[in-house]
């Protein structure tokens, strides 16, 4: 049987990680690939799931996953890296694993309650605006250990790591300082409150490989994967 279009960019994928993380001096087990689906069909994902073996997808709108997850494979772990909004935190905490997007106390209240009412504890991750423009979401830098704490007290919600998205550049290693920021931020905010080994989402299809090579846990890859959005 041919290997798809999409099984074949996966490979791809997985080789540009593998030379990132040599680079790195990193094993490719460190790195946790989000494959993200936004915009896709439920097709397109249980293609990459049957002919590309992946098995976690990324969703940046609430609504959107939620039509769509259940026409997807079951036992796929799900993560919302969009904006979120506090009237979305209960259809968040019902559809997904992981969030990727806390930057607020408000926000993170509002999940943790909508968590516990629903019996369910969910990993994340709060978003740090390392560059410092009005236009991304995130917390700043020096509000980030405040917010870590609260974040670590919460019942239903487990802190596990920070994310970032970097200002758009035209060349991928113009991004690393703002990752090499984040890494830092991670190394402070570790032991502000007590947690060891907080992970790292960052790094998209144009920059991941950067992002690796800075310290990234998680990355964050679609078009490379599907191909361009329309």
């Amino acid at each position: 049987m041919m290997s798809s279009e999409i099984a074949d960019n996966a490979e791809r994928i997985r080789q540009r990680i593998r030379q990132a993380c040599e680079r790195a001096k990193r094993s490719p087990d460190d790195v946790n690939w989000i494959a993200v689906s936004k915009t896709r069909p439920p097709e397109h994902i249980r293609e990459a799931v049957v002919d590309a073996g992946l098995t976690v997808f990324g969703e940046s709108r609430v609504q959107e996953a939620a039509q769509k997850i259940e026409h997807c494979p079951t036992g796929l772990g799900w993560h919302f890296i969009g904006h979120l909004q506090r009237n979305k935190a209960r259809l968040a905490a019902a559809l997904f694993d992981c969030v990727h997007s806390i930057d607020s106390l408000p926000i993170l209240q509002a999940l943790d309650a909508a968590a516990g009412q629903q019996g369910r504890f969910l990993d994340v991750f709060l978003q740090v605006n390392v560059s410092g423009e009005a236009s991304k979401f995130g917390v700043a830098p020096a509000e980030l250990n405040g917010l870590a704490m609260a974040a670590a007290g919460c019942r239903n919600l487990n802190l596990c790591g920070l994310m970032t998205i970097p200002p758009a550049v035209r060349n991928p290693p113009d991004a690393r300082p703002f990752f090499r920021q984040l890494f830092d931020l991670s190394q402070s905010c570790s032991e502000a409150v007590g947690i060891s080994n907080l992970g790292l989402s960052m790094g998209m299809s144009h920059d991941f490989e950067i992002a690796i090579e800075e310290g990234a846990t998680w990355i964050r890859v679609g078009s490379a994967l599907f191909g361009r959005r329309t």
